[in-house]
């Protein structure tokens, strides 16, 4: 019997990969990460650089590449803003996805694109693996590693936190001294007292000072809302306009959904709508202290919940929301390309076909108020049954009372019987 071939391995013991595809920003972590891979492995890297609307420019992510020896051919930076909104956003909104009651899931739902374009890229590069700057006590590597091996089964994934001993950030610093890794002065001094991830949903803050979850962080650290007690003092009222549970338009103005996004997050942030102070559970089994701000999501929950209120069944909306922390739970941990949560997507956007219509919303000072909403063509409220006026017949009142005896039945023979049994 043929002996099975074996694994080639690097100098240093580590089994080899010709060419990885490494999720790339340019900071101090991805950086040092770059060289290490380089070092440890010396395999070819590709860097992707993607834009999900972080604010940051992604020009320096370039140079800084360059710098350290990847051709110009090997660097990937994409705009991924319009993807982003449409084809994973938006979606999740139709299902009112909340994690744990009050999160809504903006780091979550950027991750299953990234992985996606990545496993792209190693496919169209030829590259046999994958690596990212998750740490090993995050619920991001899972969320990137499911979604890599959901889309390339036999992907390799490296992840340097959890096979490096550089635990700290001292030992970054110093890894990068040593191996002339450009570093941002900011960073050498300290930079922020907690991490931050931006995109266009929403920026999450955690760590450092923020671990203490009885610690009030500083009003300098909220970056895009203003401080409720700050803000106008005038309420202002939007209009959103929604087409298949998508919202399409502002103030009677057609946009893309990138543009939705951007334009609810200028105008929440502005009258302070949308911060949150969170402790959750992580997938991976601790809890962690967070805390967001997600201006133009909160908005469009409350915008979408309305417009359903008048455009869905009564027992649809009672379907969607017993799904709902399902469906909130497989984003959180990551499932987004799993066949349970492609699944459910088919039911709930059959539910969006006729969430078609305008809400109109106010918002003052941290608060966010429905004060309208109509649909011309797909409206289940009729004011001729609904009224406290004379009907005309269109309801029959006295039909209430077998309704009610009906549904009292199994009440009415349970008490009975506790009474037989002298309860």
């Amino acid at each position: 019997m043929p002996k099975a071939a074996a694994t080639k391995k690097t100098a240093g013991g580590k089994a080899a990969v010709r060419k990885v595809v490494l999720a790339y920003s340019g900071g101090l972590d991805t950086s040092v990460i770059l060289k290490w891979l380089q070092d440890t492995y010396q395999c070819e890297v590709i860097t992707f650089t993607a834009n999900i609307g972080q604010g940051e420019e992604l020009e320096p992510a370039r140079r800084k590449a360059l710098q350290m020896g990847i051709p110009k051919g090997n660097i990937f930076i994409e705009d991924l803003r319009e993807t982003f909104v449409r084809d994973f956003v938006f979606p999740m909104f139709r299902a009112n996805a909340v994690y744990e009651g009050e999160y809504l899931l903006g780091t979550s739902i950027a991750r299953p694109l990234i992985a996606q374009r990545m496993v792209e890229l190693a496919k169209k590069t030829g590259a046999d693996a994958i690596s990212h700057g998750a740490t090993g006590k995050g619920n991001d590597q899972v969320r990137f590693e499911l979604g890599a091996y959901a889309l390339m089964p036999e992907v390799r994934v490296i992840a340097p936190w959890r096979e490096w001993d550089l635990l700290s950030r001292e030992k970054l610093l110093q890894y990068a001294a040593t191996h002339g890794i450009p570093v941002d002065f900011k960073k050498r001094r300290g930079g922020a007292p907690y991490s931050m991830d931006a995109n266009l949903l929403h920026i999450s803050y955690e760590g450092g000072i923020l671990e203490d979850p009885d610690f009030e962080p500083e009003e300098s650290m909220w970056r895009i809302t203003a401080s409720p007690s700050k803000a106008p003092n005038r309420a202002q009222t939007v209009e959103l306009g929604f087409r298949h549970g998508d919202i399409v338009a502002i103030d009677g103005k057609d946009l893309s959904p990138a543009q939705v996004l951007t334009e609810l997050n200028r105008i929440g942030g502005r009258h302070g709508v949308g911060r949150l102070d969170l402790v959750e559970n992580r997938y991976v089994g601790m809890k962690s202290r967070g805390c967001y701000e997600t201006p133009g999501g909160t908005i469009m929950l409350k915008a979408h919940r309305a417009m359903e209120s008048i455009t869905l069944d009564r027992e649809v909306v009672a379907l969607k929301d017993d799904l709902m922390p399902r469906y909130a739970r497989m984003i959180y941990n990551g499932y987004w390309f799993s066949p349970e949560r492609r699944l459910l997507q088919l039911l709930i956007d059959e539910s969006q076909q006729r969430v078609n219509g305008t809400v109109r919303l106010k918002l003052y000072k941290g608060t966010v108020l429905v004060t309208g909403r109509s649909s011309v063509t797909d409206s289940l409220f009729d004011p001729a049954i609904s009224t406290f006026d004379d009907d005309q017949g269109a309801y029959n009142q006295a039909d209430a009372e077998g309704f009610i005896r009906l549904n009292a039945l199994r009440l009415r023979i349970g008490a009975r019987v506790q009474k037989r049994r002298g309860r």
